[in-house]
C-alpha cells in the first residue's frame, strides 16, 4: 500500500485550471521524480499534498486514510516537509536560527537553549560541510550567504522536522554539481530510513540518477508513471510534449532587417555564464527553456538591474554600460516584468500617472504637463484597447489584464528600440493575450525589436521568429523554421546540462 496517494485532484484559481484530475502514488522508502513542462501543475499538486493549497475536489490518503489538510502546519503535523522553490528563510536571523525555527530547544525554564541550538545546527551543517563554501556557519546571518547556501540551509530545515515524506521542488536548481552530490546522499540516506521522497527537478540526468519512478505531467494531467529502469529520456520527453509536439513550426511571422539592434557578446551575470546573441530591428527572439535558467536574469542585466561580470552589450553598434534602468533607458531599452504586483502598477496611484511615469523618469521632468502627456499616451491607450472609466481612476480598479496593458503602455510611451518582456502575458485571459500579440505584430512592423522570456511554451513558439533555450544558465540550442517544436524546445531544455555554478 501507498504511504501517500493522490485520485483525482482538481484545482482552479479564478479561469486557470492548475489541476484536472491528477494521479500520484508514493512508497515508503521510494524516491519518485515529479517531471513536466512549465505550468503543468507539478509544483500545485505538491501545494495540495502540503496543505498550502486547498483542492477543489480528488481523494488524498496517507497511509491508507483520507486526509484534508487545513493547511500547511497540519501536514507537517502528519510528517510532510516542502522544500519550495521560493525560499522561507528569515534574512536577518542566523542559519541555526532558521534551521530550527518554531523548533528550538529549550531549557528547563522554557527560555531557547542556545548552546543546544548551535551544537544541533553543526550537527546538521556537517552533512553539507565540505561543499557549503566559507562563512557557512550556525553563527552566519542567512542575508550574507549566497543563493547556493541559502538552498542548502532551506534543504536542512525542511529536513529538521525529520518527515516522512520530503517534497523537494526543485532543491537542486541553484546547486552545483558537487552540492547536488551531497544532496542525493542525503536522499539516500533518507530511503534507507523507510522515508519516502517526491523530487521535482528540471535536469533528466538527475532523474535516472535518483528516482526508483517517475510522474510525467502534462497540461495539468497525470500522462505516465513508470520506474525509471523501465523508462528512457526519449519516453519522457515524449510524454511531456504529447501529439501537439509533433505539430510543424509555423512560418516566420515577421520580416526583420538586416540590420543588428542589440548584440550580447559573452554575457556573464548572476546565473548566466558566457550567453552570446544577436537581436535584429524587427525581429522577436524567444527566450525558451525550464524556470529559473538564467532567462530573467538575462532581461534585468540588460536594464541595468542585475551588474554584468563579463561580457559586452551593443545597442545600434554602440557599446553600453548597463549602470542601471535609466541608462537603459536613455538608450531606448524598455522592460515589462510579468509580475506586475511586485515591479509593475502602483497600484493605489492613478492610471494616468501609472502610465506616464516611465517618460518622466527618461526625460527627468519635474513638472507634469498634463495635456502634453495625455495626448502622448492616448494612441498607445487606443491601440492597447484599454478600458477604463477614467484616467483619475486607481489601477487597482483594473482588472489583471488591463493593469497589464498599463504597464505595457507606460514602456510604449518611451518609445524604445528594444523591448523585454519577461513573462508579460502571465496570469492574464485570452483575449487580452490576443490583444498584446497584435500589438506585438505592430511594433516589429515598425521596427521595434522584442526579446520574450515566457513560461508559456505554445506562446513562445507561435509569436516569436527565433527561440533561444536556456539550460544551466546558457543558450544550449537555437530554433528557427521548422525547428520551432515543442518536441525540439523540451528535448534542449532537459538535456544534460553541466551542473556549475555560472560565472564561477
Amino acid at each position: 500500500m501507498p504511504i501517500l496517494q493522490a485520485s483525482g485532484v482538481h484545482k482552479q484559481f479564478g479561469g486557470v485550471v492548475a489541476l484536472a484530475g491528477a494521479q500520484f502514488a508514493l512508497e515508503a522508502g521510494e524516491v519518485h521524480a515529479l517531471i513536466g513542462s512549465n505550468g503543468c501543475g507539478k509544483s500545485t499538486l505538491c501545494k495540495v499534498i502540503a496543505g498550502s493549497v486547498a483542492a477543489d475536489a480528488g481523494r488524498l490518503l496517507l497511509d491508507g486514510r483520507q486526509i484534508d489538510f487545513k493547511g500547511p502546519r497540519e501536514a507537517a503535523a502528519a510528517g510532510i516537509g516542502v522544500f519550495y522553490q521560493d525560499l522561507s528563510l528569515v534574512p536577518e536571523m542566523t542559519v541555526a536560527q532558521n534551521i530550527y525555527l518554531g523548533r528550538e530547544p529549550r531549557t528547563a525554564a522554557r527560555l531557547i537553549d542556545r548552546v543546544a541550538l548551535r551544537d544541533a545546527a553543526n550537527a546538521a551543517l556537517a552533512q553539507f560541510r565540505s561543499v557549503a563554501g566559507a562563512g557557512v556557519d550556525p553563527d552566519a546571518r542567512v542575508a550574507d550567504l549566497s543563493a547556493d547556501q541559502c538552498q542548502l540551509v532551506e534543504i536542512l530545515k525542511v529536513l529538521a522536522a525529520k518527515p516522512r515524506v520530503v517534497i523537494l521542488d526543485e532543491a537542486t536548481a541553484a546547486l552545483d554539481r558537487n552540492q547536488v552530490a551531497a544532496v542525493f546522499e542525503c536522499i539516500r540516506a533518507l530511503k534507507a530510513q523507510g522515508r519516502a521522497v517526491i523530487f521535482i527537478t528540471h535536469r533528466m540526468d538527475e532523474v535516472f540518477e535518483i528516482a526508483d519512478r517517475v510522474t510525467v505531467m502534462r497540461n495539468v494531467r497525470t500522462v505516465l508513471s513508470a520506474a525509471t529502469a523501465q523508462t528512457s529520456r526519449d519516453a519522457l520527453v515524449a510524454a511531456m510534449v504529447g501529439e501537439a509536439g509533433t505539430d510543424a513550426a509555423r512560418s516566420r511571422r515577421h520580416r526583420p532587417a538586416d540590420t543588428v539592434a542589440l548584440e550580447v557578446q559573452g554575457l556573464t551575470v548572476a546565473k548566466l555564464d558566457n550567453v552570446s546573441f544577436v537581436l535584429k530591428r524587427g525581429e522577436i527572439v524567444g527566450l525558451g527553456g525550464l524556470h529559473g535558467q538564467g532567462q530573467s536574469e538575462l532581461l534585468l542585466a540588460l536594464f541595468g538591474v542585475l551588474p554584468i561580470r563579463r561580457g559586452s552589450v551593443r545597442i545600434d553598434g554602440e557599446t553600453l554600460v548597463p549602470a542601471g534602468p535609466r541608462a537603459a533607458m536613455r538608450h531606448s531599452i524598455a522592460y515589462v516584468s510579468g509580475d506586475r504586483a511586485r515591479f509593475g502598477v502602483m497600484s493605489i496611484r492613478p492610471i494616468f500617472e501609472n502610465l506616464v511615469i516611465s517618460v518622466l523618469a527618461r526625460e527627468r521632468r519635474w513638472v507634469v504637463a498634463r495635456r502634453r502627456l495625455e495626448a502622448a499616451i492616448a494612441p498607445f491607450i487606443e491601440h492597447l484597447k484599454l478600458k477604463f472609466a477614467s484616467l483619475h481612476s486607481a489601477v487597482a480598479t483594473l482588472s489583471g489584464g488591463n493593469q497589464q496593458k498599463v504597464v505595457i503602455g507606460r514602456w510604449l510611451a518611451t518609445r524604445p528600440t528594444v523591448l523585454l518582456l519577461d513573462d508579460p502575458t502571465k496570469g492574464i485571459d485570452i483575449q487580452t493575450k490576443g490583444d498584446l500579440y497584435a500589438t506585438l505584430d505592430a511594433l516589429c512592423s515598425e521596427g521595434v525589436s522584442i526579446l520574450l522570456h515566457s513560461s508559456d511554451d505554445e506562446e513562445l513558439l507561435a509569436i516569436a521568429d527565433r527561440v533561444l533555450v536556456f539550460n544551466g544558465g546558457r543558450v544550449a540550442a537555437e530554433l528557427t523554421g521548422e525547428e520551432r517544436t515543442r518536441s525540439a524546445l523540451y528535448r534542449a531544455a532537459y538535456a544534460s546540462a553541466a551542473t556549475t555554478t555560472p560565472g564561477t
